[in-house]
């Protein structure tokens, strides 16, 4: 029997590989893929990615694949339902993004460690600085760069979702950082008031629709428990600060610690008395014998023992600012760091009065310590 013509015109080798293509692409499809957890994990790391340029820098920026050819399409509208937006007790278990903003003068290598140590997973931490433009600001920045080059170049799990770095654009009104200058009572008001100013721009520059909390932490934080966000997160309180101190050697060549931050304390009737007498403009600040208030100050009713309740928790009616934990939402609701007098109170006491105002409550922890870098020079 003679063979079809079309079989006839087909010679051998063109038959072996038509058979060699249709095995190959059955394995093709039928095989799992090398790369698929890759693809996977790459996938979920940028679902919450930028998807244009005007989107928060608090989410990472992915630029889409653009056309040679065609004409550039206009960002899209994007829709956030802020109302989805969850602070828990369980963060790590909701998957709360944290927005971490330091103001930094100085770089402290303490305070970076010791931020790479936080257990709470960096791919839900997104980091924000801002830095004056002076020389010392010059160096701060260069050296931050660097440790930031290195983490984010290093071991994923180390990785932070993004990094924003700020400059002030504005002058300091104190040119040196050294703790002994910048404590001094005459310069608080204008100290205050930049910091505030700082504060307010890092802030509303850094905040996405994506964030859960802002923990604020001073630059010159170098010990904290490596649970902190889980820690203070679990009180499930809208602002939180745990109490500040410093670790120096005492008299007897003992390592021993010190009460540090004065800003978060209880009010008093004197203190009350006080404002009443003031001129609108005149602020109060705490911890200065020139400025008896009376207040209950967080600092001096911790327990030190080992044994303490670390848990133990109060109402308050001033916070400082080392180690605040925030719900975003309050920042939201209008709560801002006031550069002028507001109820005679300024920065970080002045936010724990406008909080309250907006109806907020602000606690503290007065037995749950972290620990502030000390200089050579004492204060």
């Amino acid at each position: 029997m003679a063979l079809p013509r079309s079989l006839r015109r087909t010679n051998t080798t063109t038959l072996l590989l038509a058979a060699i293509l249709f095995f190959g692409f059955v394995i093709f499809l039928f095989s799992p893929s090398s790369n698929a957890a890759s693809i996977s994990a790459a996938r979920k790391k940028f679902q919450s990615a930028a998807a244009h340029p005007l989107s928060p820098p608090s989410a990472p920026f992915v630029k889409s694949a653009a056309s040679s050819n065609g004409p550039k399409t206009p960002p899209p509208v994007v829709h956030y339902h802020l109302n989805n937006l969850t602070t828990t007790v369980d963060p790590v278990g909701n998957q709360e993004n944290v927005l971490i903003l330091t103001p930094l003068a100085r770089f402290y290598q303490g305070y970076w460690d010791n931020l790479l140590a936080l257990t709470y997973p960096h791919s839900l931490i997104a980091l924000g600085f801002i830095i004056p433009k002076t020389r010392e600001g010059n160096s701060a920045t260069a050296a931050l760069q660097a440790a930031i080059a290195h983490t984010q170049s290093g071991p994923e799990a180390k990785r932070f979702a993004s990094i924003t770095i700020l400059r002030q654009d504005f002058d300091p009104p104190i040119q040196s950082q050294d703790e002994a200058e910048r404590h001094k009572i005459e310069v608080q008001k204008a100290r205050r008031s930049a910091m505030s100013r700082a504060r307010n721009s890092l802030l509303f520059t850094t905040i996405g629709p994506y964030t859960s909390w802002v923990l604020w932490l001073d630059s010159d934080i170098i010990e904290t428990p490596p649970t902190l966000i889980q820690d203070l997160a679990a009180h499930d309180k809208p602002v939180l600060v745990p109490n500040c101190f410093q670790r120096f050697t005492n008299d007897k060549g003992q390592q021993d610690t010190r009460p540090y931050d004065y800003n978060s304390w209880q009010d008093s009737d004197k203190a009350a008395e006080m404002a009443a007498h003031m001129d609108k403009d005149d602020i109060i600040v705490e911890g200065y014998h020139d400025m008896p208030t009376f207040r209950t100050l967080m600092a001096m009713t911790a327990d030190k023992s080992d044994g303490r309740d670390q848990k133990a928790i109060i109402s308050l009616d001033g916070v400082g600012g080392t180690a605040l934990l925030v719900k975003a939402e309050v920042h939201r609701d209008g709560a801002m760091f006031p550069p002028f007098a507001f109820y005679h109170l300024m920065e970080t006491e002045g936010f724990a009065k406008m909080a309250r105002r907006l109806g907020w409550g602000c606690w503290g922890l007065p037995n749950y310590f972290v620990s502030e870098f000390l200089e050579c020079k004492e204060r």
